[in-house]
């Protein structure tokens, strides 16, 4: 029992990281200020947005670390690497030191690798201690990554509301802080036989995730919906928002007692059946293992019964493209080398590119976006707003697992809905720059950049395999430098088209004001985003005979 409670202690410590280490979402804060002192262009701008994003690129340097290194040195080794490259940035933007624009840039990268590094300590976390749940643990703890700009924006309010240079002395200090609290769970973690695999134990692990997500939920709705006016109210807000995070420590008195909960509550909820879990690894393995002991064919012959099970449910059409290369099985490994090769994953990529990369860079720009409109006071409340509907997006994730029962869909099918609202997003921004719809339009770029962000580690482990989900997922997200560079270059040079020299509140660099800076960019974007919906619609229909045949395979087996 004291293994069940250390794990959810864990689960807590992953949370506080995720918390606080999205450092990049914040970028927009400070841009503005970082763009003034540095005397650069929005281009140049860009670029250094860009550099965070590709630490990303360098994100197998983690798992190279952990071959070597214990996890909690890994978690500081990350600590140290935002310490630097955010805390040197903090002092140049203070006057107190001069760099030149490269060093900027490298200090941009080791920061954005940061945070890669701390992700995948969260993510072996969630995997280590929470094997029979584990799209539950890692839905949940990814999601707060998003909260991380309204966590940071009330922090630096209650500090000095009117400095945004203080973001970045922050973005130093806080995760250094947060790896110093996550450490003594660290390294009492439970040993593997510790923690029980037993029925009951997993259903109330998963009516424990249940009281967790309705916790997440309040948290995100706090800090959405109760803005400071002033240092005192922030500070109070704030201490609000850390007894949130504290709160589920709680959780390890429920472990013990968990009679209580079993006779009063727990009875009452009919979890048997529920099927939180839409294709879990043990279940892709049945899975395959039913096929082959089903049809008791060879490969041809199994891609034969595909083709004719693909037109009977309009997954492939009859065109070329749609027939060839269908997935045959979930689960199913692929190398690197075979990934290259599979149409899928091209689709698969155009839609991440074009979704979730895409409102990572309007999240980037969104100070230059709100100083243009002349809204630029409400900089922080816009980022606040991305922030909080980025997780609620991740949290709508995990809604595929908890309904599967009543509304089973393939998640493919649940991407390709979710990138809906981006187009309509960006087309109401380029019609409409009122206060209002800038307001909407941001809400619905976060949720559907979340809602990507969080469920496409589990699209990747059903459509190219588990085993192989650490290397196949870093080849995905290499679209996000990419998409940050070709993307933000494009806003920037319309930007820096339009702008004039000394205008606005920035006297020391080139500004443009009004619609005229980002319309056209709206545009494109949306255009980008219908790209990237077509994409996904495309990937769907070659999947979904796939997410049937394992459905049809796991009901007829009652795998619940």
């Amino acid at each position: 029992m004291a293994g069940q409670s250390r794990k959810w202690m864990i689960l807590v410590a992953t949370i506080w990281i995720q918390a606080f280490t999205g450092t990049n979402f914040d970028f927009s804060a400070y841009s503005s200020e970082l763009k003034s002192v540095l005397g650069v262009s929005q281009v140049q701008l860009n670029y250094l947005a860009t550099a965070s994003d590709l630490g990303k690129v360098l994100g197998w340097s983690s798992g190279l670390a952990l071959m070597y290194l214990p996890l909690w040195a890994v978690m500081f080794t990350a600590a140290l690497m935002g310490f630097i490259g955010y805390g040197v940035q903090w002092l140049v933007i203070q006057n107190i030191i001069v760099l030149p624009y490269f060093v900027i840039f490298l200090l941009s990268l080791l920061a954005g690798c940061s945070i890669c590094w701390f992700n995948t300590v969260c993510f072996i976390l969630c995997i280590k201690n929470f094997p029979s749940n584990r799209p539950l643990a890692l839905s949940l703890t990814v999601s707060f990554n998003g909260l991380s700009a309204a966590f940071y924006n009330l922090a630096a309010k209650s500090l000095n509301p009117s400095s945004t240079t203080l973001y970045l002395l922050l973005n130093a200090l806080i995760p250094l802080f947060t790896s110093v609290a996550a450490l003594l769970p660290i390294l009492c973690q439970p040993p593997v036989d510790a923690l029980s695999s037993e029925s009951d134990a997993v259903k109330r692990d998963q009516f424990i995730f249940i009281v967790l997500n309705l916790w997440a939920v309040v948290t995100g709705f706090y800090l959405l919906f109760l803005h400071s006016l002033n240092a005192s109210t922030a500070r109070f807000l704030f201490t609000g928002a850390m007894f949130l995070l504290v709160l589920p420590f709680g959780i390890p008195g429920v472990i013990y007692a968990k009679d209580w909960f079993h006779s009063t509550i727990y009875s009452n909820f009919p979890l048997q059946g529920s099927g939180f879990i839409l294709v879990d690894a043990n279940d892709l393995e049945l899975h395959k293992e039913l096929l082959s002991q089903k049809n008791n064919v060879d490969d041809s012959a199994v891609r034969a019964i595909s083709r004719q099970n693909t037109v009977a449910s309009e997954g492939c059409s009859c065109e070329t493209v749609m027939k060839k290369g269908c997935l045959m099985v979930l689960g199913e490994e692929h190398k690197a080398r075979m990934l290259l090769r599979r149409l899928d994953f091209w689709l698969y990529y155009i839609a991440y590119l074009c979704g979730g990369t895409i409102g990572l860079v309007y999240s980037n720009n969104l100070g230059q976006i709100a100083q243009s409109l002349g809204y630029y006071s409400l900089t922080s409340r816009l980022i606040t707003t991305y922030s909080s509907f980025s997780f609620f997006g991740r949290l709508l994730s995990a809604a595929p697992d908890f309904i599967r029962t009543k509304l089973y869909f393939a998640r493919t099918g649940w991407l390709a809905i979710a990138l809906v609202p981006m187009p309509m997003a960006f087309f109401l921004l380029a019609a409409n720059s009122g206060e209002a719809a800038v307001q909407a339009g941001t809400a619905l770029i976060g949720l559907t950049s979340g809602f990507i962000f969080a469920t496409a580690v589990s699209v990747t482990s059903e459509l190219f395999g588990p085993n192989s989900v650490g290397v196949n997922h870093n080849i995905l997200i290499t679209n996000i430098p990419i998409g940050s560079l070709l993307c933000g270059v494009l806003s920037a040079v319309v930007y820096d088209s339009n702008a004039v020299f000394g205008l606005g509140l920035m006297a020391d660099s080139v500004v443009c004001m009004g619609k005229k800076c980002y319309g056209f960019t709206f545009v494109l974007w949306g255009c980008i985003s219908i790209l990237g919906l077509a994409s996904s619609w495309l990937l769907f229909l070659r999947t979904r005979p796939a997410y049937d045949r394992f459905e049809q395979n796991r009901r007829s087996t009652i795998l619940y």
